[in-house]
């Protein structure tokens, strides 16, 4: 019978750490395995314990419409049928003319980038 460890929140950067080594040597386990459990207990864990000492922020508004973009395979010319202004792409790409309320509503709805990224100031 396997051994059962258990696990709390991470609270000190010796716990975050700790908890790291052992995902690591533990990330190969075989599903349904006792150690692949306990990788996905782990796994959880750092993250809570990442969210909250290393926050990311929000990515800048241009950047998130090029990588997303990118995912997506769309060229100037499919931004410019969002937002309906041809002329306008490279200056909005290159962040010399702001976005608008109503272009930041078509590339929320069509880009599915989340309203909080795309109303920032920049």
């Amino acid at each position: 019978m396997a051994a059962t460890i258990a696990y709390t929140v991470l609270k000190t950067e010796a716990d975050y750490k700790g908890a790291v080594a052992r995902l690591e040597n533990i990330s190969a386990a075989s599903l349904g395995t006792p150690e692949a459990e306990e990788a996905d207990i782990l796994a959880d864990l750092i993250e809570k314990y990442e969210e909250k000492h290393f926050p990311m922020g929000l990515p800048h508004p241009i950047e998130a419409i090029k990588i997303r973009m990118e995912e997506l395979g769309l060229r100037n010319k499919d931004l410019a049928d969002i937002i309906g202004y041809h002329s306008r792409v490279s200056e909005i790409l290159s962040a010399k003319r702001k976005l608008t309320l109503d272009m930041i509503r078509k590339l929320h709805v069509a880009l599915h980038i989340p309203l909080e990224v795309l109303v920032q100031n920049y």
